[in-house]
């Protein structure tokens, strides 16, 4: 397979007018001795759902904590819609629209759903302090205003009926679809999901790609996942980037990335099928 110029997007015929949704050039970070993420090249354009994909080790998480800003690389940078983010911590980073999930569920399960998605619309509250110290109108004028927002985004993914429900009391791929739906409530322009297939059987597995396309045509943002799950990567990415050893070795489309040796190898340890 011709490999792709790395400040491409996955699909460069996309909104070539406007600046990408995020572009890593030359991305990497050392653990101390240890290179971790290496010369990591990547351009996700605007409304694209893209997949990292790599054998277990392979650095794609680090990566995800690198554009969340979990880390701060080594050396390269990362541009968000054109905005360099070196100075950024994680709150600004997901102020400026880089939400995520984890591969690991991370709701406040003692919590109701409602409440969970409230705390995802954090950056949307406009009210100061002492409004919500002493209770004033602006605090009660925002607080409805996120009420039906959140409301609003669980109707979306046909939880809403769900809302005074303990978070923790869920089915597991309901409590998978809230804390995408908790994500999204930070108002993104970059969702990254990690693992969301993870524990799911195929039936939760095909209603999660049904709401990847959703997520993506209602809100207009762009998407980057990573999965082991390939009838999922395969079946929702327009994109791919394969990651091995901390470097990238291979993007292209789906049936590309099927054929390409060094994917082969990577995930077999061998050339061929």
């Amino acid at each position: 397979m011709a490999k792709h110029d790395p400040h491409e997007t996955l699909l460069p015929d996309r909104d070539m007018d406007k600046s990408p949704a995020i572009e890593c050039i030359g991305l990497g970070i050392d653990f101390g001795g240890l290179t971790a993420v290496d010369d990591f090249n990547f351009t996700l354009g605007r409304t694209e759902i893209a997949g990292l994909i790599g054998p277990n080790g392979a650095g794609k998480t680090t990566v995800f904590n690198l554009l969340t800003k979990v880390y701060q690389p080594t050396r390269g940078r990362m541009l968000l819609e054109g905005r360099d983010t070196k100075n950024m911590n994680t709150t600004q980073a997901n102020r400026a629209g880089i939400a995520r999930t984890f591969q690991n569920i991370r709701l406040f399960k003692d919590l109701t759903v409602l409440d969970n998605v409230l705390i995802g619309l954090h950056n949307e509250m406009d009210y100061h302090l002492a409004s919500a110290i002493f209770r004033l109108p602006g605090y009660w004028r925002a607080e409805k205003i996120a009420r039906g927002r959140a409301l609003d985004l669980l109707s979306i993914f046909d939880m809403a009926d769900m809302a005074d429900n303990q978070a923790g009391s869920l089915p597991y791929g309901a409590q998978r679809r809230l804390e995408i739906v908790r994500a999204l409530a930070t108002n993104p322009t970059l969702l990254l999901l990690d693992e969301p297939a993870a524990g799911m059987n195929p039936s939760e597995t095909s209603e999660l790609m049904e709401n990847i396309r959703k997520i993506r045509d209602t809100f207009q943002i762009s998407i980057l996942l990573i999965e082991h799950d390939m009838n999922l990567v395969m079946g929702i990415c327009e994109g791919i980037a394969v990651l091995n050893y901390g470097k990238i070795i291979a993007k292209g489309t789906p049936e590309e990335i099927k054929s390409d040796p060094d994917v082969i190898e990577a995930y077999l340890g061998k050339k061929g099928h």
